[in-house]
């Protein structure tokens, strides 16, 4: 099936759908997502709701927000509170599972009180093999996945939202903040706000893909191997150091095995994976 076909299969997906609410991001494949919803449906079958909290950069949200309005949608956003439950900031490998109970619980009372007929998300083909613990949360509520269903890879989503102009195109992945901190390290406000604001300064040095992983007192940096030079070079090594420590790291690291997606997910053993699964 090439490309052209996957997006018409998508299309079909979406208008026997008809009125749908969204779990948006403003992340590549939730902003695709949202416009072929829109060019499809039409904006006014179509809610965008975006969760609002400490574990999602401001920066992310307001780039969000804008794309939306660019692309003829308003955003209803809603603050889940996943903090509150102590399943969720405990931290363990099945931290996403509980996260989005909490959203798809909000979005599909949002969608029967306003007589939407489904929530969709913004997973797609590739997230079937990864490890994705909120895929289960997404089956309990009967989140439909489109993009997935539609068999649209990262690539041809990239691909497609290029042919679209759509900003988000050669946005790197960003996953939530709390996906930095090491498994068992209790997800609080504090750490959330410290991994955001490593992770903004850096960005002033250039740096597009990239991560600040929390391990309490030690910040571990990943960037790529190109730009560990960059990072670990004077006087870009001491302006980082003495950020991160003013932020409450004691340690600050380079990790010389370079950025990788989900590096902390190496720590976990194939049977926590399959428990938390």
């Amino acid at each position: 099936m090439d490309i052209q076909e996957k997006y018409n299969s998508l299309a079909k997906i979406l208008k026997e759908l008809g009125k749908v609410v969204i779990a948006y991001s403003g992340g590549v494949d939730s902003t695709f997502l949202l416009k072929a919803a829109v060019d499809t449906l039409g904006a006014e079958n179509v809610l965008a709701c975006i969760a609002k909290g400490p574990s999602l950069p401001q920066s992310q949200y307001a780039r969000a927000i804008e794309v939306a309005k660019n692309i003829g949608v308003v955003v209803q956003t809603v603050e889940p509170n996943e903090l509150a439950d102590t399943a969720y900031s405990a931290n363990k490998a099945d931290r996403c599972f509980h996260c989005k109970v909490h959203l798809y619980g909000i979005l599909t009372d949002i969608a029967k009180e306003r007589n939407f007929n489904d929530v969709i998300c913004g997973c797609n083909f590739d997230d079937k093999d990864d490890f994705r613990p909120g895929n289960r949360a997404a089956e309990i509520f009967g989140v439909r996945s489109p993009l997935m269903e539609a068999k649209l890879t990262k690539d041809n989503i990239r691909q497609l939202s290029r042919q679209l102009g759509l900003p988000t195109a050669e946005v790197p992945a960003s996953p939530c903040l709390a996906s930095r901190i090491i498994y068992g390290l209790e997800v609080t406000e504090q750490r959330l706000k410290q991994i955001e604001e490593a992770e903004e300064f850096l960005k002033g040095f250039g740096l597009v893909e990239f991560r600040v992983r929390h391990h309490d007192t030690i910040a571990r940096i990943e960037v790529h191997p190109e730009d560990i030079e960059k990072v670990s070079t004077e006087p870009t090594c001491s302006a980082i150091v003495e950020k991160l420590k003013s932020l409450g790291f004691k340690y600050v690291t380079v990790d010389l095995q370079g950025f990788r997606s989900g590096s902390l997910n190496e720590l976990l053993t194939e049977e926590q994976k399959r428990k938390s699964l």
